[in-house]
């Protein structure tokens, strides 16, 4: 037998769930202006990339965004480029059967998505127009 939700359960779950919608929005909005802006092209086949991540080898995703000058690339749009890895990487998983996150153990080395979070990592807020050694290529 089901309980009913009390008014207040049914209130944080119509809150909860306008809250992800808003978000989601404002998710979908950033992506867009991402793959309408100045480094539209690059990105839009980093997310042509996004959407075919059952074809591409992890080695052929971290050298694609490792030859990428993200130095003249700004903080926002690194961070929405980010996100969209990290989703598309989980739901990816989770197709898989796997668990949506499986980062390496301490002395293991790193996956695909940690050398990629550690290039964009070694790009700080308003650190645009400067070159980063992250990926190991002086």
């Amino acid at each position: 037998m089901r309980h009913r939700k009390s008014e207040k359960e049914q209130k944080k779950l119509a809150d909860d769930a306008r809250l992800l919608r808003a978000w989601r929005k404002f998710h979908a909005e950033e992506k867009d202006a991402v793959l309408s802006g100045p480094h539209a092209r690059t990105l839009v086949e980093l997310f042509r990339m996004f959407s075919a991540i059952e074809s591409v080898k992890p080695a052929q995703l971290v050298e694609f965004i490792g030859a990428i000058d993200w130095s003249t690339i700004d903080y926002q749009t690194r961070l929405t480029v980010l996100h969209e890895l990290n989703t598309t990487i989980a739901e990816f998983r989770e197709k898989q059967g796997l668990d949506p996150i499986s980062d390496p153990l301490p002395g293991e080395p790193n996956n695909a998505y940690r050398i990629i979070k550690n290039l964009f990592n070694s790009f700080p807020p308003g650190a645009e127009g400067k070159r980063a050694e992250a990926i190991g290529k002086k």
